[in-house]
């Protein structure tokens, strides 16, 4: 015999205290990497960053538009939905920066190249991961709405 237990939601105010630190830092990010103090202070990312660049602030700006709708409404279903959106953007800047690579880590004695490509791949497997648990979380909560 199998049984089902459905987990409970965190209550409301701890969901949109974690929403708002999402919030907060996708904005903070923006503006470090596009504004102050700019990617190009980073000695390590090569004039090819801006190549992938397009792609990290779509990222950013789906987990800041995303967290600003959970602010207001956050059905199951629709954090669901916005699990899907946010991972499907994470995996598209993943994915890019795998194939520029705007990294350049020579004069260091530590392989660098190699630890970032294997962050690269977590990175990609956990996103791939996620998207597939919020597409399963998201017809499940589907199904559940009532008609």
């Amino acid at each position: 015999m199998t049984t089902s237990v459905r987990k409970r939601r965190p209550p409301v105010r701890t969901r949109r205290a974690g929403y708002l630190v999402g919030v907060v830092a996708n904005s903070v990010l923006l503006v470090l990497v596009n504004a102050w103090p700019g990617w190009e202070v980073l000695p390590f990312l090569t004039p090819a960053f801006p190549t992938v660049l397009g792609l990290v602030d779509l990222a950013l700006v789906a987990g800041l538009v995303t967290g600003l709708v959970q602010l207001w409404q956050d059905p199951e279903w629709l954090v669901a939905l916005d699990g899907v959106v946010t991972s499907c953007a994470g995996l598209a800047a993943l994915v890019r920066l795998w194939q520029v690579f705007p990294f350049d880590f020579t004069g260091t004695t530590f392989d660098w190249a190699l630890t970032v490509r294997i962050v690269l791949v977590v990175g990609l497997a956990g996103t791939a991961i996620g998207l597939l648990v919020q597409l399963g979380t998201l017809v499940r909560a589907g199904l559940r709405r009532p008609r």
